[in-house]
Parts: C-alpha cells; sequence; structure tokens
C-alpha cells in the first residue's frame, strides 16, 4: 500500500544542517528497504494558488486554504506493507526532519 506523509511546519523554520542531514539518512533508508515512492518540499503557503475551475467559475485565490500558521512544507510517498509499518515510517519521519507529520492512506 502506498500511503502520504506530509511535514508540518511553520512559517520561517527552514531546515538546520543536522536536519537536512537526518532526512537525507531517512531518504537512503527508505530506498534502501524498498519504501521510496518519492519526496520534496514544497514552497510556503504564501506562494500557493487556490484554483477552482468547476462549472468554467474561473475563480483565482491567491494563498493557500490553510488559514493557521502551520502548513505543509513537505512531503513522502512511501510503500508500506500494512497500517503499522506506515506507522512506524511517519515516526522515522518525523524524528528525522524534526517536525511534526501527518501520515494518510493514498488512494488510486
Amino acid at each position: 500500500m502506498k500511503y502520504m506523509i506530509f511535514v508540518i511546519d511553520v512559517p520561517g523554520n527552514t531546515g538546520n544542517p543536522d536536519e537536512m542531514t537526518a532526512i537525507d539518512a531517512f531518504n537512503d533508508s527508505l530506498e534502501a528497504e524498498g519504501h521510496w515512492v518519492t519526496a520534496a518540499g514544497i514552497a510556503e503557503a504564501g506562494r500557493a494558488t487556490v484554483i477552482d475551475n468547476r462549472s468554467d467559475a474561473g475563480v483565482v485565490q491567491t494563498g493557500s486554504i490553510q488559514t493557521t500558521g502551520e502548513h505543509y512544507s513537505g512531503f513522502w510517498i512511501i510503500d508500506a506493507a500494512d497500517d503499522e509499518q506506515a506507522h512506524a515510517l511517519a515516526m522515522a519521519g518525523s524524528k528525522a526532519c524534526n517536525r511534526k507529520v501527518e501520515l494518510r492512506p493514498y488512494l488510486r
């Protein structure tokens, strides 16, 4: 099964060198153990654009739908045998990046 691990952050909290080293090591372990699908950092919420073109509405809104100080700053898509393994990998990811994470099953 595939899962998404979203990294939860606050504005201006860029990763320090120790965190980046830990994240690289975590990524390497995901790859070595066959759990790696992909991962990336994403721009801060202020650089988001919400687009609603249902029924050709053409609505474009600058900024994120998230209005609290917390936002997603990155993600992993992982392959795990079951929820228990996905939880364990999310715990390791949270420790590596030194941030809260949100785990969700990846639906197709």
